[in-house]
Order: structure tokens, then sequence, then C-alpha cells
């Protein structure tokens, strides 16, 4: 997710996080062998699959499993070839969502997103119904246990961030696809730990949801990700606080 909705989408995993490492290795695996295979095994020069290793170490993903995932990107071991995909629909509330999935069956997928999309209150929509709405952004996402807002403000906008937002949690960092490596690179050098840092998708504007079309939209979204082929779903939604926590306590 983008922005607040990004927030939202952590915050309301939060607890599930041992469940689901099996799965996160298993996006993570997919990112790293297509990275790989795009732009190469040598992560200095390959921004994409530095972050996907970034983010692999972040979850204490072996080395040996990086490792092998790498080389089966660039050939050196037997591996699944993935195709890159975009889908697009409307969750409840008319909230916009992309989808964003790594698959080597392609109907296979458009078939198994589509039947989520209609069993939780969405509609999976033709190319370009809502791509309109998003721009490609760098998002990182810091927690305000890790960091203050003077220090990430000065850091990230002195590296060329394009905006940083601040909620009740933390602060989130947007920066052009171009900057974003220098900004990752500065923060870090000012000591500055992040939760995540990943190439998403921004909404221009974001549409405020009532809790519930938040519970609805919430539920979409996870049974989304919880697909093996879907690495990201971002949206257009923005829920309060106070929503956020009645949601999540409803749903613990």
């Amino acid at each position: 997710m983008s922005g607040h909705s990004k927030w939202a989408t952590i915050k309301h995993k939060k607890g599930k996080a041992d469940a689901a490492r099996g799965k996160a290795f298993s996006k993570l695996i997919r990112e790293i062998t297509t990275a790989a295979g795009i732009g190469g095994g040598d992560p200095n020069g390959n921004p994409r699959l530095r972050t996907a290793i970034e983010s692999a170490r972040a979850i204490n993903m072996p080395a040996d499993n990086i490792d092998r995932a790498i080389k089966k990107g660039t050939g050196e071991l037997p591996g699944v070839r993935y195709e890159e995909a975009m889908y697009e629909g409307y969750g409840p509330g008319g909230v916009a969502l992309l989808v964003r999935a790594l698959t080597d069956n392609k109907n296979r997928s458009t078939a198994e997103i589509r039947h989520v999309f209609e069993k939780y209150g969405g509609s999976m929509g033709s190319a370009g119904c809502v791509a309109w709405q998003f721009k490609p952004r760098g998002l990182i996402i810091i927690s305000k246990e890790k960091s203050d807002e003077d220090t990430v403000l000065g850091v990230a906008l002195e590296a060329g961030a394009e905006d940083v937002q601040t909620d009740s949690a933390g602060f989130s960092v947007t920066a052009t696809l171009e900057s974003f490596e220098e900004v990752k690179r500065k923060l870090k050098e000012a000591d500055v730990e992040w939760l995540s840092a990943e190439a998403t998708q921004v909404a221009a504007n974001t549409v405020p949801l009532g809790e519930t079309d938040a519970a609805k939209v919430l539920k979409l979204v996870e049974m989304l990700e919880d697909l093996d082929e879907v690495q990201q779903v971002y949206g257009n939604f923005d829920i309060a606080d106070d929503i956020l926590e009645r949601v999540s306590a409803a749903n613990a």
C-alpha cells in the first residue's frame, strides 16, 4: 500500500509475522530471482536486486536462500522463470487497487485474482482503469521508535526525497525511483533504521474509509496478498488510526 495505507497494512498485520514468515520468504525469493534475471546477479549494479536482498535480510532470510535465488535468476541453477503482471480493480468503498504479481502461469493467476476480488466485495477491471491514479515511487517506512522527526526530515529531504509524511506511528518517506537509492544511503549513514524500503505505486489522492468499508478493504487486501503470485497490493485509501484500532481488535 502507499502512504498512510502502508501504515494501515503494517499495523493490521502486527502479531501475524511468524505465521506469514514462510510466505514472505517465498515472495522475496521470486522477487530476487526475477530481479537477478532482469538486471544481473550483482546487487551493486542492480538496484532492484539490492532492494530485494535488503528486504530478505530484514526478515532474516538465510544467505544460502538468497544466493540460490540469485543463481536461479542468472541461470547458474535451474529454476522457474516468472512473468511480471499488473492487475487493476476496485474494492469496497470505491477504492482503487493495483496488484503486482510474479507468475509462471498468467492465465491461472488472472483467474485466482479475479476470484478473490469478487469473493471479497471488489471487482477486477480492465487494464488502465485505475493505473492513471498512481505513480511509481520509492517508499521508506520508519518507526518513531527508530528515529526522530527532525533527523528523518532533514536527512531525507536533503538527499532528494519528494515528501515526508508523519502520523502517530512513524514516517513515510517518498522519493522518485531515480533518487530512491541515494535517500536510502543517506538515511543509513545517519543510522536511521527503516521497517521497509521498496518500489511502490503512490496514489495522487486517497479515499478516507469508515469502519465498515475499512474492514472489508483490509480483508480484500489480505486475501490478495495471501496468493503466492501476488507481490504487492497498492491502494488509494486512508484509514484513521482509531478506526484501524477497532478493525484490528475485531479481527484479533
